[in-house]
């Protein structure tokens, strides 16, 4: 029978011997309430209480001590384990409740081969299932010894002993790892290497940026504006009644006080945004203007907004195009909002702005614009040929001399989408529309008469290097070449691609919005998680593929919108007598009935099968760079496989209906 034994505490402030009784000291131990750990004394036995106290007192204070942390940290280790079983059972509700991305929809039908849709998928499921094969081999293979601090070591060790090898696997491990150092290493280098050399390249680029950035508000240098007169506006493309009647109400509403101001909605819907931005374009009255402001319908201009842009134009005949910046009026809605609004204040403060003030170009953003009707007409007009026919007037109108102006200090109120299914589908639009302009645009930008630096900036900066070759090295160097150097480690990675420059363009991208500092992980890591969305569309818009052409209109919640329709709904109804306005009761009654049934229907979450398909990769690969002891890899692995899988249940942004 074990012994037993009785240990004696005092407590410090109180004087009062305590007894803990303990079977073996080494098995158990009965937890104590009241005072803290500091508090007690330790002593073998109450004759020895006092004597000797300076020379035990440390020791034996540690020892209860690390006994009371030990029995912390088994009840952490509990909590974890419960929280891993609630996380794991949340995720299995979600997947048999989900509705998988492969199941397609009207749209999907109509603008896609099903053949190319699932092809890209099958390409990562075979790398997939690659490498679980690979893992327990080289599982099986650490435990029987083949485990070398460095790959250069096994091939010496083959080398070394071509004979008397103990058993099949070890001849097959040894075959396997001459194969691979002979044949896989040397070519999954080099398109590392490639990679790298592209990563080093677009990250001179972000950095040049971010100076010019530092310039200008260095210098603190922006467009001086001009006194000027405004021009007419248009309106929304929305087949929505409720819609339409706001837009009527409001022309209503400036008509009676004297504004030259119409309400016109198209009857042929052809061409999506392009087609309805052409159609308004021939109305007779547009020759009697000279600049068009253009407003997605979640956008709200301040009152100033024409006051603030128009007078850019005056006594510059040069100017085109004046481009106000967005912001957001749920930017702090979610995770999925913060991480957006990280990328798009990246974007308007820096890309747009430098190209802007040093090359007089950039990218129309395809809202909160004004251009001047001139330079559309003179560059072709609205073209139906891509899905990105803001982009496309913008390359057609720097080839033909026209300079753009954009404006930081405006700014015009909008909605990111909360969900990630429609981010998905507006960023796979907005990667694969530029791919489809690049191919139609190429010759046109060479015979062009603009300046070879100009030349060189849109054909390389602008439509290679951040269209192309971001999407390109994100995708294939983080969630393809670096999973794949697990297996084949006679091919590596240094750190430094790894984590410390991308660790430092995160610090770079987050700078515009320091509010979002605390986000910098998980936006590195979002970021690559999109990769394989911006891949798959760069792809399909750069060889004509059936999703290159697809037009989602992207999906708000209509936070932006909230307080018209609110005001709408509750205002009373004062028509004057003759108008032939609709019933504002019947659109209360209506708007109620239609609330009631969006409540019953029941929103649902997409599983998105390229994202975890990838997800697996990387944890798999994660689990291999343990057995070579690669920390930061492995770091960089886990945390991005737990964000693809994340991602692909569909466990970021809203759910919608």
């Amino acid at each position: 029978m074990a012994p037993s034994f009785d240990w004696w505490a005092k407590d410090s402030h109180k004087g009062t011997p305590v007894v803990v009784k303990m079977e073996n000291p080494n098995w158990s131990m009965v937890e104590l309430e009241g005072p803290s750990e500091e508090d007690f004394l330790i002593t073998d036995s109450p004759s020895r209480l006092g004597r000797d106290k300076s020379r035990n007192k440390n020791a034996k204070q540690l020892t209860w001590v690390l006994l009371l942390k030990a029995h912390k940290a088994a009840g952490c280790l509990t909590s974890i384990a419960t929280a891993m079983v609630s996380l794991g059972s949340a995720i299995k509700r979600r997947i048999h409740s989900g509705r998988t991305d492969t199941e397609t929809t009207d749209i999907d039908r109509e603008n896609e081969n099903p053949t190319v849709k699932t092809r890209f998928y099958t390409f990562i499921k075979i790398f997939l299932w690659m490498s679980v094969l690979l893992l327990g081999f080289e599982i099986a293979a650490y435990f029987k010894g083949w485990h070398f601090g460095a790959p250069h070591l096994q091939l010496q060790y083959l080398l070394a002993t071509p004979f008397g090898f103990k058993d099949i696997f070890d001849s097959l491990y040894s075959r396997w790892v001459l194969f691979r150092v002979e044949y896989l290493a040397p070519p999954l280098q080099f398109l590392a290497n490639a990679c790298i050399v592209l990563f080093i390249i677009q990250s001179i680029d972000r950095l040049v940026l971010c100076l010019g950035c530092f310039w200008i508000r260095f210098k603190r240098i922006k467009p001086i504006p001009k006194q000027g007169d405004a021009g007419d506006l248009e309106s929304d493309d929305s087949d929505d009644p409720t819609t339409q009647l706001l837009i009527k109400e409001e022309v209503h509403k400036w008509q009676q006080e004297g504004a030259h101001i119409l309400y016109r909605h198209r009857v042929i819907r052809d061409g999506y945004k392009a087609g309805n931005l052409k159609s308004a374009m021939n109305c007779s009255y547009v020759k009697d203007y000279e600049f068009v402001a253009i407003f997605d319908a979640d956008f709200q201009p301040t009152p100033d907004f024409l006051k603030r842009t128009v007078p850019h134009f005056k006594d510059n005949e040069e100017i085109g195009l004046v481009q106000a910046r967005w912001s957001f009026v749920n930017k702090d809605e979610n995770l999925l909002a913060r991480l957006q609004n990280i990328n798009l204040a990246f974007h308007f403060e820096v890309e747009q702005q430098v190209n802007g003030h040093f090359i007089n170009f950039f990218g129309f953003n395809g809202t909160a614009g004004v251009w001047r009707i001139k330079a559309l007409e003179e560059s072709g007009g609205w073209l139906e040929r891509t899905t990105v026919e803001d982009m496309d007037i913008a390359v057609r109108a720097h080839l033909h001399g026209w300079k753009f102006i954009f404006l930081n200090d405006v700014e015009c109120q909008c909605e990111l989408p909360e969900s990630y299914e429609a981010y998905r589908k507006q960023q796979h639009r907005w990667h694969s529309g530029p791919m489809q302009l690049f191919r139609l645009c190429l010759p046109a930008i060479i015979r062009s008469k603009i300046s070879m630096w100009k030349k060189f900036n849109m054909i390389f900066l602008f439509f290679l290097l951040r269209k192309l070759i971001l999407p390109f090295y994100s995708f294939t160097l983080f969630c393809i070449i670096l999973p794949m150097t697990m297996f084949i480690p006679e091919a590596e990675l240094p750190a430094w691609v790894v984590c410390y420059i991308p660790a430092t363009m995160s610090f770079l991208n987050i700078l515009p919005a320091p509010k979002s500092f605390p986000f910098i992980v998980p936006y590195l890591l979002f970021e690559n998680t999109m990769s394989v969305t911006k891949f798959n569309a760069m792809i399909s818009g750069l060889f004509q593929l059936g999703s290159a052409y697809e037009w989602v209109v992207t999906k708000k919640s209509g936070r932006s919108s909230e307080g018209d329709l609110v005001s709408l709904v509750q205002k009373e109804t004062k028509h004057q007598r003759g108008s032939s306005e609709p019933n504002l009761d019947e659109l209360k009654e209506e708007i109620m009935q239609q609330d009631q049934k969006d409540k019953k229907k029941r929103k649902h979450n997409r599983i998105y099968m390229k994202e975890l398909a990838l997800a697996f990769l990387l944890l798999t690969a994660s689990v291999r760079s343990l057995l070579s002891a690669q920390g930061i890899h492995f770091y960089f692995l886990l945390f991005q496989g737990i964000s693809f899988l994340l991602v692909g249940l569909d466990l970021i942004g809203e759910q919608v209906q």
